[in-house]
């Protein structure tokens, strides 16, 4: 069998479902001064990104100052603007951790909002950090905890499964794939599968490379969807195309990488999904609609009306 035809989604095989994650919760404007930090920013962005091609929009808030926060009412006005005005489909995170916001108040945001997809880190954590050889020390160095037990991980999961809210699991490592099928044999899970591959953080993360990736999709339960957060602006649009390529799907946008263009700034998210669509066209895919998204990833929920 082709590698492409292993992941194909069988009803729409030449959809690619796009993924614009807007702004995330670590790097602000001081990397990227468009980068969307208040509530009517990441609404306009993502709205901009769902006419440009996205058919996900992936949702960090951020408070006044600017730092990431898990307050569900701050998250509420950004995904009630979304939907007013788009049918795009609306994932939230449950990350955070590296910010240091605590498990139980990243979680609330799914009983709270219900949102048709959110993200579920499905490890222990992870150790990150660089070694600076001219300084001869640790930068960033520092551990950051996601869960310290199974019956947390099945707590969440439950949670989420109680919101009628798709998991998207993901996974920083290969050991990470061992905590995914042990939940998914333990029915804490539903098919199809969503799962994002965070690539490239320094530290206890694997490495982006095409050797790297296909190990780590070859090791997904059989019919999974997965993507790719490819971090930083070497490898995030090589990682579009290789992923469109294989029949997997593609995950862009300012959390992941500040710049379109070789030592080009990115004007908005919405000018990164628009590379990404002419990347995904080059090579025969053709974006997803929000309904086939919806139809590609099994969510269970109706699309929000539109305005």
């Amino acid at each position: 069998m082709m590698m492409e035809e292993r992941f194909r989604t069988q009803d729409l095989p030449d959809k690619v479902v796009i993924v614009c994650a807007l702004t995330g919760a670590q790097q602000g404007k001081e990397a990227n001064p468009n980068l969307p930090e208040q509530p009517e920013e990441i609404v306009a962005q993502a709205l901009d990104a769902w006419r440009a091609g996205a058919s996900v929009v992936h949702v960090h808030a951020r408070d006044k100052s600017g730092k990431a926060t898990a307050d569900v009412a701050v998250f509420r006005r950004i995904v009630e603007g979304i939907r007013a005005k788009s049918d795009v489909v609306i994932n939230c995170t449950t990350g955070g951790a590296v910010a240091g916001l605590p498990l139980d108040e990243r979680l609330k945001v799914v009983p709270e909002l219900k949102p048709e997809i959110a993200s579920f880190s499905v490890g222990g954590g992870s150790l990150l950090g660089k070694y600076d050889r001219e300084k001869r020390a640790w930068t960033r160095d520092r551990f950051v905890k996601l869960f310290q037990s199974y019956s947390e991980m099945e707590r969440a999961a439950a949670i989420f499964r109680e919101a009628g809210t798709k998991p998207e699991l993901e996974v920083y490592d290969s050991g990470f794939l061992n905590n995914l099928w042990t939940l998914r044999e333990a029915g804490f899970l539903e098919e199809p599968l969503l799962v994002n591959f965070v690539m490239g953080i320094s530290g206890e993360c694997t490495p982006w490379t095409p050797r790297n990736l296909m190990y780590l999709a070859d090791s997904l339960p059989p019919g999974s969807n997965w993507l790719v957060s490819a971090i930083g602006a070497k490898v995030h649009f090589r990682s579009v195309a290789f992923c469109a390529s294989v029949g997997a799907h593609v995950r862009v946008g300012m959390e992941d990488n500040v710049y379109v263009g070789r030592g080009e700034l990115a004007k908005s998210n919405a000018q990164i999904v628009e590379k990404a669509v002419r990347i995904c066209r080059e090579i025969g895919r053709e974006p997803a609609t929000a309904a086939q998204a919806r139809r590609i990833l099994g969510l269970r929920t109706d699309p929000p009306e539109v305005s």
